[in-house]
C-alpha cells in the first residue's frame, strides 16, 4: 500500500471500488470541518435568500423523525456563540476538578449552527457540524 507524506502526515492511498481514498489526520479534519462551517455561517448569514442558500446547500427541508412516525419539518436556523474561557479537567486523586482559566489573549470565540425540525411529537436540532461531516463538499478527498 503507497504511503504519502503531505504537509508532514503520513497517509495513504487505497482503492474504494471506482475512487482512490485518501484519509487526512483527525486533526487536519477538524480543520477542515471548522473552515466549513465558518464559511457556511457567514454564507448563511449573508444571504439575501435564506431558503435558496439551504436548498443549495443541500440542507433537507424534511427529515425523518429519529424515533420514527411523521417526518419532521424544518422550522428554524439557530446561531450560538460561545467564548472558552478557561479548562477544567480532573484532578488525579482529587473529587475537584483542576481549573485554569485564560489570559484574555487565550479566551476564543466559537459560532455554531443548529438546523431545527418538528413534528407534532417532537424537536430535533441537526448541528451543522453533524450535517457537514456527512455532505459531499466535505468527504476527505485529498
Amino acid at each position: 500500500m503507497p504511503h504519502d507524506i503531505v504537509n508532514g502526515h503520513i497517509g495513504h492511498n487505497h482503492s474504494h471500488g471506482d475512487h482512490l481514498h485518501s484519509h487526512m489526520p483527525d486533526a487536519d479534519r477538524a480543520e477542515e470541518l471548522q473552515v466549513l462551517t465558518a464559511q457556511f455561517i457567514d454564507g448563511f448569514v449573508s444571504a439575501k435568500d435564506k431558503m435558496s442558500y439551504l436548498r443549495l446547500a443541500g440542507v433537507p427541508l424534511e427529515i425523518e423523525a429519529p424515533e420514527g412516525g411523521p417526518s419532521m419539518k424544518l422550522v428554524d436556523v439557530q446561531l450560538t456563540t460561545e467564548w472558552q474561557v478557561g479548562t477544567a479537567s480532573p484532578s488525579f486523586g482529587s473529587q475537584e476538578l483542576s481549573y485554569l482559566p485564560y489570559p484574555g489573549d487565550m479566551v476564543t470565540e466559537r459560532t455554531n449552527m443548529g438546523f431545527v425540525y418538528v413534528s407534532l411529537r417532537a424537536k430535533h436540532v441537526t448541528d451543522l457540524r453533524a450535517f457537514l461531516k456527512h455532505h459531499p463538499a466535505a468527504r476527505d478527498v485529498s
